[in-house]
This record gives structure tokens, sequence and C-alpha cells, in this order.
């Protein structure tokens, strides 16, 4: 579920898992998978099991790409 009902608490939701996600991704560039699956666990908690439907969703808009040589997350910059 992407939409957050009245229900979710804001702050536990998988858009806010993908904000927090692109902030350090702006502001880093590349980042090591398991150094951002660290910084998911510390901001947001039980933030593990966002971790990777946010990764998802941020991959499908065509904001990230996995770089498995260096195992790393990078951002892509959309160009719209």
């Amino acid at each position: 579920m992407i939409r957050p009902t009245k229900h979710n608490h804001p702050d536990k939701t998988l858009i806010y898992a993908s904000y927090l996600m692109l902030e350090k991704l702006r502001s880093q560039r590349i980042v090591k998978y398991n150094e951002l699956f660290t910084f998911i666990k510390s901001k947001i908690m039980n933030g593990e099991f966002l971790f990777l439907p946010a990764l998802d969703f941020l991959y499908l808009l065509g904001l990230v790409e996995y770089r498995a040589k260096t195992d790393s997350i990078e951002y892509t910059e959309k160009s719209t």
C-alpha cells in the first residue's frame, strides 16, 4: 500500500522512507546498500520492513540505480 490512510503514522510509511532515501542520496549521490539500510533502520522504527519496498518504488520511478559491482545505490537525477 503506497497511499497512507488516517490510521498510518506519517513517519512510518513507504513515502517517508522513500523521502529519507532520496534526501541521503541527493547529498551523497552514491551510498552503499548496507549504509542506506542502516540509515533507514535508525530513522524509522521497524524501518527494515519499509526499506525494500521504498527502494523498489524509487527504482520504478527511475530515480535510483543499483550498482552490483560496488553494491551501491546511485541517485540518477531525472531530467524532466
